[in-house]
């Protein structure tokens, strides 16, 4: 706090462990860069939508912005400075106001596979349960492996773990970013390669979300800013954005930068995995948000309209 008893900056957050984790993290290098004690930059723990409802898939109650929503509202109504979302949760248009001012350097992109019985996805035996409450990983699996029965699985990642401890289910999938961050690596059976096992969009990175007339906050977040991160990220949220996705729409998405050329690669899938689109480009890394909305466009005109009917 400075002297007053009045944070330099307050940052909202969710409260799962895992957001609080990312949350300190962002505290961290915002009192590394600005020289000052973590203490005078306040987290603000903020119960979301997405946290609340864990009896329904996020599909059927409204999507990934579930897990934004009320921080968003309460970076709007000045009671935070900063919003600290898991990026691959935030929705493809910011809400009026506000603005992805910058993300932290991404931590592992993969999936990882878990079970207490099997080696690898294609060693589950016939008729096997994987929990899972994404589409995209419901849809990749059941292209890999249509044999498998697909469970709604929700909670944080410890609830995850704790289920499958118990028996609810043979395998799941998890982002490796989060087990790292968490410290829970040892978990991970087998780590899915980017090749075999599609990322979602934004998988692994950190978003943080600003006021867009708050030149002060801004200024200070690009300061923290992993550019090749921000660069990524943003093809890959414009091809999201050119496809409409949501939590209704199995899409992955992930790209990569060497030097100033930026590859990427995308999919569109039937939830059931009986069908699937894919992309593949590169171009200079300036060009990433177009890059990202030819993609998604190419892709849609492949599928069709009723592709996801």
């Amino acid at each position: 706090m400075t002297q007053s008893g009045t944070p330099i900056l307050r940052i909202g957050t969710r409260g799962s462990p895992l957001a609080l984790v990312q949350a300190h993290s962002v505290r961290a290098q915002l009192a590394l860069n600005l020289g000052t004690n973590k203490d005078s930059i306040e987290i603000v723990v903020i119960r979301t939508s997405g946290d609340a409802i864990q009896d329904r898939p996020l599909s059927e109650v409204g999507g990934k912005g579930l897990f934004t929503k009320e921080v968003e509202e309460a970076l709007l109504g000045n009671r935070v400075d900063i919003a600290v979302h898991s990026a691959k949760d935030m929705p493809t248009m910011s809400q009026p106001g506000l603005t992805l001012a910058a993300c932290l350097e991404r931590e592992d992109p993969r999936d990882a596979f878990i079970s207490r019985s099997a080696r690898s996805l294609m060693d589950l035996p016939r008729g096997a349960t994987m929990g899972t409450a994404s589409l995209r990983r419901q849809a990749i699996t059941m292209a890999i492996r249509p044999d498998l029965r697909v469970v709604p699985l929700r909670g944080n990642v410890e609830t995850r773990l704790r289920k499958l401890d118990s028996g609810e289910f043979d395998a799941t999938l998890l982002a490796m970013a989060g087990l790292k961050r968490l410290g829970l690596t040892e978990h991970a059976t087998h780590v899915m390669s980017v090749e075999e096992f599609l990322p979602a969009v934004a998988q692994g990175a950190i978003g943080l979300e600003a006021r867009e007339g708050d030149k002060h906050t801004r200024d200070i977040l690009a300061r923290i800013d992993h550019a090749d991160t921000s660069i990524a990220v943003s093809c890959e949220r414009a091809f999201l954005a050119e496809l409409d996705g949501s939590c209704k729409t199995p899409i992955a998405g992930h790209a990569t930068l060497q030097g100033n050329t930026l590859h990427f690669r995308g999919l569109i899938a039937r939830p059931d995995g009986g069908a699937a689109h894919d992309i593949a480009g590169n171009g200079h890394l300036r060009d990433a948000v177009q890059i990202g909305e030819e993609a998604g466009r190419e892709l849609k005109h492949a599928a069709g309209p009723r592709f996801f009917d």
